[in-house]
């Protein structure tokens, strides 16, 4: 696969979404939706072999830049866009909510935005994407016919939709004092320093990229949102989607504001992030709520992590996220189970990664974080720390309540001579997803020394600004 075909990844799902209706018309089109995900998978695992010895990028229309739009795929963005692509798989809607043509239609505008995402390399190509990611992620919210659901969608539409107007603000800011919007080109004059670019612009796109990134102050809506939906969806949100948007501004913070403020103001909004996040799952008694909580205090700390200097901040940075997107759609989908047996298992598992029991992946990214901020020094990162030491206390405390609950609720029912209530017909492919992703927690843990390894790889390609625009130069000067 050449790299001028780096659009097909997000022109498949686009078209197929677009014909969807019509064919539905005439055939049963209930696969077509899932498959054309499973193609984009397979044609994404053909460029893995060497995208880390040399990113790909790809000019539109054979426009020069900084006029022209360019899809960059580099290690990160690869990485991501498989488990993007595998977890959308795992998750997928079923049942007759899955049937649905419009859902069907809206998880492939889901895929193609989310692909585009990952690989633009234009922040206004950028933006675009992202708007469609939340008309993707508006509609499957509002997919659900309750009262409540009606009342927590326009919620969410508000509150997306302002995000969406301070990011572009933030990026028409930016656009005034560089006269461009790729990336290749504002990281090359970034990095000789002809440009400084505003810390105004990074705050407005931050708080706008943010609101799907669970960034504090922009994260109002998670609670209500994933306590509502379908333990699928929320699972969908919380493991995939926020990283969607937390990659976003990585390439921000790393290519374009590489200064110790804007690191600064990250690092609070994380730290605010975890206080408010796990003291608030602390207080929480419905499971599904707290959930969320947690989710949004292990993004603030997520966003500390990126904080750190460039190299050392994105290898925490990835592997807390990484950890997150298998763990967090695991406990979710075990949410519609009762917990006895193998999901009681399963939920104890996850519990002991997030806390950072060893030898789980939780433990060593959980460690990474410790002795890159103790490396750090300073009295702000000894806050974080500080911070980060008391949310762990915290979600050992409320996590392992819920286990000692559901034991207790156990014992109760063999006290009375009978076996913890079952519902007959239930359906248990939840927990067989959260065994596929369970599984994927203990094989990282058996390797976790190469995988480590090959992240420190991805880590410092990521962070090279001169990589990045050297390649996207020689692309339009027609050099491969």
């Amino acid at each position: 696969m050449h790299a001028e075909n780096l659009a097909l990844l997000v022109a498949l799902p686009l078209l197929t979404a677009f014909l969807l209706q019509p064919l539905s018309q005439k055939f049963a089109v209930g696969w077509l939706a899932p498959l054309t995900v499973l193609v984009t998978l397979l044609l994404t695992l053909q460029l893995g072999a060497g995208v880390m010895e040399q990113p790909i990028s790809s000019v539109m229309g054979g426009f020069v830049v900084p006029m022209g739009i360019n899809f960059y795929l580099d290690g990160l963005a690869w990485l991501f866009l498989i488990a993007l692509q595998l977890s959308l798989l795992l998750l997928w809607p079923r049942g007759e909510q899955g049937q649905s043509v419009r859902v069907q239609v809206l998880m492939l505008l889901l895929t193609a935005s989310s692909i585009g995402l990952l690989l633009s390399g234009d922040l206004f190509n950028l933006y675009v994407f992202y708007e469609l990611l939340a008309v993707a992620t508006f509609g499957l919210v509002a997919a659900g016919e309750s009262r409540a659901t009606a009342i927590i969608s326009f919620r969410y539409l508000l509150l997306s939709g302002v995000g969406s107007v301070l990011a572009l603000t933030g990026i028409a800011l930016l656009y005034s004092h560089a006269g461009t919007l790729n990336l290749g080109h504002l990281a090359e004059l970034v990095a000789s320093g002809e440009l400084v670019l505003p810390l105004s612009a990074f705050l407005l796109m931050l708080l706008g990229f943010g609101v799907k990134a669970e960034l504090f102050a922009v994260n109002g809506w998670v609670p209500e949102v994933y306590a509502t939906l379908s333990p699928r969806l929320s699972a969908l949100l919380a493991g995939v989607v926020s990283k969607l948007a937390l990659i976003v501004i990585v390439r921000l913070l790393v290519l374009l504001f590489p200064t110790p403020e804007a690191s600064q103001v990250l690092l609070l909004l994380g730290v605010l992030g975890v206080l408010s996040g796990e003291l608030a799952a602390w207080r929480a008694q419905d499971l599904r709520r707290m959930l969320a909580y947690s989710s949004m205090g292990q993004l603030g700390v997520i966003f500390i992590a990126f904080s750190l200097s460039v190299e050392a901040g994105l290898l925490v940075g990835i592997m807390l996220s990484l950890h997150h997107l298998l763990v967090k759609p695991g406990l979710f989908l075990l949410t519609e189970q009762r917990f006895q047996g193998w999901s009681m298992v399963l939920f104890i598992l996850f519990a002991l990664s997030l806390v950072g029991v060893p030898p789980l992946p939780g433990f060593w990214a959980k460690f990474a974080l410790l002795t890159g901020l103790v490396s750090a020094g300073g009295w702000i990162n000894s806050t974080a720390l500080v911070v980060f030491l008391f949310a762990t206390v915290v979600e050992a405390s409320y996590l392992f309540r819920v286990v000692q609950h559901y034991h207790q609720e156990r014992e109760r029912h063999q006290e009375r001579g009978r076996a913890a209530v079952s519902v007959v017909g239930q359906d248990n492919s939840g927990v067989w997803i959260s065994t596929l992703f369970a599984t994927g927690l203990l094989l990282t843990a058996w390797q976790i020394q190469p995988i480590s390894d090959y992240l420190q790889q991805l880590a410092v390609q990521a962070g090279d600004r001169q990589q990045l625009s050297a390649i996207v130069v020689g692309v339009t000067e027609g050099r491969p």
